[in-house]
């Protein structure tokens, strides 16, 4: 959507301005740029008319869209007329067809409207690090869009990262190693610490848990109640092997995919590690992460998977109304700290399965 990009776009009739419809060019209706001259992550698409409908604008440019993302890994578009959720809904719609169930959910969200959701609900003061959705799975979304519905008085900026360029970064030997071991996640659910298996798998019943597990190539553990009526006195583990890395399914492009470096005990504050090693055995902790074969991955090589991650983030203030578009695969997202009320809401689509492991 540069200005030679966008000569060939489809016209079409601007019904959202006031006093009478215009017709214009697709190349006159928007322009483009990036916050960051040195980085071409995201790629910020604006209207140069009022009241530009986001959803209408999209369903007449989807290919290019679809190009756009897969060249820069995101897109800010900012300045539209979303519609509220609903108009934000119909967008991911308008693109990716029917939005994602979060399902096997690794953090408290709850539901706005459909598939819609609120970003992750930890609390204000801490730093959610910079990972792929849903990336400790072996199913993932290929596309996820946030939408500001209102900015935070201070922070609460949804930094993002190249994942191509974290990929690059790291030492040859690190992602030699992962690639070949691959990732083990440990979870147990209940006892109050973490979620509970009931807002991770989003049922109460065992049975459907059990059958999902298998679906997925999960391995799960009941630790204490027998019966399967007696759900939520049970406690769960589960271990499943998952990807280090990934090759893009359009781009083909290699990209770090993995959250090793979010399910390790290394990503806790120090006080909170010491506690819970007080509390628990390893292999009873929330959650822990583990190179593919068990043995455990050096928090030296975490460190640096964190350093890269750094050196590539990208952080920029939302306004009220943009909607960050990203390739799942392409771009990781995070959350920084904020004071006073934010909410930013989330859709995930394009549901992809990776088979090689």
């Amino acid at each position: 959507m540069t200005n030679t990009e966008t000569k060939n776009l489809n016209s079409q009739k601007l019904g959202s301005v006031r006093r009478k419809a215009v017709s214009l060019s697709s190349e006159e209706l928007v322009k483009t740029a990036y916050l960051q001259p040195e980085n071409f992550l995201p790629l910020v698409v604006q209207p140069t008319v009022e009241k530009l409908n986001l959803a209408g604008w999209a369903a007449n440019n989807r290919s290019s869209i679809e190009m756009q993302l897969w060249k820069h890994g995101g897109i800010l578009f900012r300045g539209f007329e979303v519609g509220g959720v609903n108009g934000f809904e119909q967008f991911i719609q308008t693109l990716a067809g029917d939005l994602l169930e979060y399902s096997f959910r690794s953090t408290p969200r709850s539901q706005v409207s459909g598939n819609i959701y609120t970003s992750t609900e930890y609390p204000a003061e801490q730093f959610i690090p910079l990972h792929n959705e849903m990336a400790y799975s072996r199913n993932w979304p290929l596309k996820i869009a946030f939408f500001c519905v209102k900015k935070a008085e201070q922070g609460g900026e949804t930094p993002i990262a190249n994942s191509r360029k974290v990929f690059e970064s790291l030492d040859s030997k690190i992602r030699e190693k992962f690639a070949t071991k691959k990732v083990m996640y440990v979870r147990n659910y209940g006892g109050g610490v973490d979620l509970p298996w009931q807002n991770v798998f989003n049922t109460d019943s065992k049975i459907e848990v059990e059958e999902y597990c298998k679906k997925a190539g999960i391995e799960l553990e009941w630790k204490s109640g027998d019966s399967l009526r007696d759900s939520f006195a049970s406690r769960l583990r589960t271990r499943q092997i998952c990807q280090a890395v990934a090759g893009h399914p359009q781009t083909q492009e290699m990209v770090w995919f993995n959250q090793a470096h979010l399910f390790h005990i290394s990503n806790l504050e120090p006080a909170v590690r010491k506690e819970l090693l007080t509390s628990f055995k390893e292999e009873d902790l929330p959650r822990n992460a583990y190179y593919g074969d068990g043995s455990p991955i050096e928090d030296c090589i975490l460190d640096e998977i964190r350093r890269c991650y750094q050196q590539e983030t990208i952080v920029f203030p939302w306004e009220e109304g943009d909607v960050l578009l990203l390739d799942n695969m392409l771009a990781a997202h995070g959350r920084t700290p904020f004071s006073g009320s934010r909410r930013v809401v989330v859709g995930m689509a394009e549901a992809f399965s990776c088979q090689d492991i």
